[in-house]
């Protein structure tokens, strides 16, 4: 797994800030632009891509958002390469699932219901109204803080000392109050989309019951999810009562959404977990796929490229129109430095999932690895099916820079460049690289056009506006 970390600034745990996707191959790192500077620095966070992982997180997820009224193309599910148990939604329609929370549920009901909880802050609008919190809270430590004041002044030393003193306290208690209120909303809106998604809410209450125990810990020691969620037993009860209430309580999951989940905890924790770990946690005594994948993705892992290829290929024995077995067994081949042979195993993954971006990427990077010049086309064919799903995947702008520099042709490459680096959010670089797009592209084509475009839309100086004048890209800036 390729992972890239950077510092995030989150307020309450629900608020972090969202950039840029970078995509890859297999499993690979995301990185994060600050949008925010409102919130406090809160530490680094990993995100990660998976076709597969991402594809389940989806089944089990669409029919909730689309059960709270959310169009479901309209959410991104990022995955965050984390072992803490934690989800949060952010910046309007975007989810954010730990895979810590992931590999600490025992079904795939359980992780719905965390869904369908961290769903009804998205549908409650609860981002935007935690400003009011906020803002609820720094007035009663102002007005807590006044009356201390007040009191001084009238010659109550000891009232104005406690009042100074209880500030932070009592609008910690505002605040508090103001998260209790959200949380019921959200657990009451999660019991009503799951049963309109027809399953049922004892996952959830079950997920908040196994980890009922984290209400006498301090704040410090809690799972952050437990921070930013504050569990009671009344609360356990109140869920347990509403789920039980409803006509699909009764419902589990199917064994095929049983055995997907346990292959997406299988494949998550052999990408994070080390080899050793992998071999301990799913030992060959273990015959099941998930524990046999595991195992082929630790091998991998390991550099022991033959036991990993091996054991793939048994895999793929078994169940010949897997696609992630053909990418994983690509990535093996890929990553060993064996580029011409990784390319029919990605080949086929394509094949058999054309729709999956990162998968054409896969292939696109091994055709370009090859340094097969009769091959660079299809490379960038590759590269803009991709683009057409994921158009602000950077890391496909990044290889199309390098085939269009293979072929030849600056101006494209420039113009590749600066599209990821706009899709970073690096504005100032992407201005540079359009800037050199335009001096190398034909003027009045598209791609030339598009350049001009990144170029007004990256923060372009008064100099940057008259050299576009002169040539009548603009109209000339009047002070």
């Amino acid at each position: 797994m390729r992972s890239t970390s950077i510092h995030r600034k989150t307020g309450g745990g629900r608020r972090p800030l969202i950039g840029a996707v970078v995509g890859g191959a297999a499993m690979v790192g995301v990185l994060l632009a600050p949008v925010s500077q409102a919130a406090a620095q809160d530490g680094p966070i990993s995100l990660i891509r998976d076709t597969e992982v991402e594809a389940i997180l989806h089944k089990d997820a669409d029919p909730i958002f689309r059960a709270a009224g959310i169009d479901p193309k309209a959410v991104t599910i990022y995955i965050v390469g984390d072992e803490e148990l934690n989800a949060f939604v952010s910046g309007g329609q975007n989810l954010f699932v730990f895979t810590g929370l992931i590999a600490k549920t025992k079904t795939p009901n359980q992780l719905t219901g965390v869904i369908a909880h961290e769903t009804g802050h998205m549908a409650g609008g609860h981002l935007v109204r935690g400003a009011e919190g906020e803002k609820q809270e720094l007035a009663t430590y102002l007005l807590t803080m006044g009356l201390g004041v007040l009191a001084a002044v009238a010659g109550s030393p000891d009232a104005a000392a406690g009042l100074l003193y209880s500030s932070g306290y009592f609008a910690a208690l505002t605040g508090a109050g103001f998260t209790r209120t959200q949380e019921a909303s959200a657990d009451q809106a999660a019991i009503t989309y799951l049963e309109k998604a027809g399953e049922s809410g004892k996952g959830i209450v079950d997920f908040f019951d196994n980890f009922r125990y984290e209400e006498v810990f301090e704040n410090a020691r809690r799972y952050k999810f437990f921070q930013d969620h504050p569990i009671t037993s009344e609360r356990i009860a109140a869920l347990q009562v509403r789920a039980a209430q409803q006509p699909h309580y009764g419902v589990v999951d199917t064994p095929e959404a049983q055995a997907e989940h346990e292959v997406m905890v299988a494949k998550l924790k052999a990408f994070e977990d080390l080899p050793a770990q992998t071999l301990l946690d799913y030992p060959e005594t273990d015959t099941s796929y998930p524990a046999r994948y595991a195992r082929a993705i630790a091998y991998y892992r390991d550099l022991q490229t033959d036991r990993a290829l091996k054991l793939t290929d048994a895999l793929i024995a078994e169940q010949p129109n897997n696609p992630y077995l053909w990418e994983l067994k690509g990535q093996t081949l890929f990553e060993s430095g064996r580029p011409a042979e990784a390319e029919p195993a990605h080949r086929r993954s394509v094949e058999l999932m054309p729709e999956a971006p990162l998968l054409r990427m896969n292939l696109a990077q091994t055709l370009l690895a090859e340094e097969n010049p009769q091959k660079l086309d299809e490379a960038v064919a590759e590269l803009h099916h991709a683009i057409n799903v994921e158009p602000d995947n950077a890391a496909v702008w990044m290889l199309m820079a390098q085939a269009y520099d293979r072929k030849g042709q600056p101006g494209m490459a420039r113009l590749a460049s600066a599209e990821q680096e706009f899709a970073l959010g690096q504005l100032a670089d992407a201005k540079v690289f359009a800037m050199r797009a335009r001096h190398q592209l034909p003027k009045n084509s598209p791609e030339w056009r598009r350049a001009t475009d990144i170029v007004l839309v990256s923060k372009p100086s008064k100099e940057d506006l008259q050299a576009l004048a002169q040539e009548g890209s603009v109209v000339p800036v009047r002070r």
